[in-house]
């Protein structure tokens, strides 16, 4: 772990890395640099895990990999994934806002970079800095969606749209030509994909093999396209108005 000190190489490196994040993007260069010098540099390698007491410490902004928030029964074992975080996100959102231990499990699914800040340095910028605050909020608002889209899907789509909404809400939809890349999820395994629609493997298997059957999808681990773009926004149930959350934020 590195502190960051402002005049450093290293604050000149991750600078414009934090500043592409939603929390912080368009924020003033000079407040940009006081916060900067409040955090350090962190690693995890890939299939570690961040605990509870991690995040209620300190407050967490990702430069490089992705993260998965997950929640599972204590008796079956089964998990539902409510976020799949990558670069530019900050975590945990909850118990920087009440202070509480989060009952989530955090997995790293690459090897992370990360820069963090003392949770209650950063709380405190939520009332100090007005520029700040009027991005946490759109940025909260956003997960407050996710978590909203999640609950409707399990409870009123069944699993095939549910696989056509996630896959659907990780797609470029402005690429050129019919082919639209699947982003940040395309190289997950099936065990993870299931865990993200609260099925299984084999029941995502099936039909993601008939999705490649209809021609709605193509490619295999690590590099999916979406071939028929409007198919698989009708097996979705809805045309989306956001297919993609990443264009609505600047990213890393």
């Amino acid at each position: 772990m590195r502190r960051m000190d402002k005049r450093s190489p290293l604050a000149t490196e991750y600078r414009e890395p934090l500043s592409r994040s939603p929390l912080f993007h368009g924020l003033p260069e000079p407040l940009l640099e006081k916060m900067l010098a409040a955090f350090r540099l962190e690693s995890r390698g890939k299939g570690s895990r961040l605990t509870a007491l991690a995040t209620r410490e300190r407050f967490y902004v990702i430069l490089e990999g992705r993260l998965e928030v997950s929640r599972s029964h204590p008796e079956s074992g089964r998990q539902i994934v409510l976020f799949l975080l990558g670069p530019g996100d900050g975590f945990d959102l909850i118990t920087l806002l009440d202070g509480e231990p989060h009952e989530t499990e955090s997995l790293a699914l690459d090897d992370l970079r990360l820069l963090s800040a003392p949770l209650e340095r950063v709380r405190g910028w939520l009332s100090e800095y007005p520029e700040f605050n009027r991005r946490f909020l759109p940025y909260l608002g956003e997960r407050l969606r996710g978590l909203e889209s999640l609950a409707s899907d399990l409870a009123l789509h069944d699993t095939a749209t549910r696989m056509a909404r996630l896959i659907l809400r990780h797609t470029d939809p402005q690429a050129h030509g019919d082919s639209h890349p699947v982003r940040l999820i395309a190289d997950l395994n099936h065990e993870t994909l299931a865990r993200m629609v609260g099925s299984v493997r084999q029941v995502v298997n099936r039909h993601l093999q008939g999705f490649r059957r209809r021609g709605l999808v193509e490619g295999e681990k690590g590099r999916w396209v979406v071939t028929d773009l409007e198919a698989l926004k009708a097996q979705a149930g809805e045309v989306l108005r956001r297919i993609e959350h990443h264009e609505r934020r600047p990213r890393t």
